[in-house]
């Protein structure tokens, strides 16, 4: 099964969530979680901060990155790792493929024409604000 990651990046006082702009398919042009491909050999928390790292320039001492739930699609052959962090500061961005931009979390996110992943990026975002409301 292949392995990837998703990773959504909140600002302090979460009410914001980062989110790239696809540059390709699968969801060109629509609203995403960055994260990548885990690849051969790498830990699953290593290629998590290595893809932030690479898609924004957020190092392991701008954010602590929690591993949350993963999403299993059998069909695909894909296990996604769903992880979150939280800034502790502001950052700089660093852009790599995809334009990068913040997103206020009062947003439409339920729009499948501007946000990717069939209405699990609110699931996702949801489920995470329960946990840290909840302190878990």
């Amino acid at each position: 099964m292949k392995k990837l990651n998703i990773i959504a990046v909140f600002n302090k006082n979460l009410d914001k969530c980062l989110f790239c702009i696809r540059a390709k398919e699968p969801y060109k042009g629509l609203y995403n979680f960055v994260g990548g491909k885990v690849e051969d050999g790498e830990s699953n928390d290593d290629a998590a901060y290595r893809e932030l790292f690479e898609e924004t320039g957020i190092t392991k001492n701008d954010i602590e990155l929690d591993h949350f739930m993963d999403l299993n699609y059998f069909k695909y052959d894909n296990n996604l790792q769903v992880y979150y962090g939280i800034l502790k500061h502001d950052v700089d961005l660093v852009e790599e493929k995809n334009k990068l931009e913040w997103v206020d979390l009062n947003e439409q996110l339920l729009n499948n024409e501007k946000f990717a992943g069939n209405y699990n990026i609110p699931h996702i975002i949801r489920q995470i604000k329960v946990y840290l409301r909840n302190g878990y």
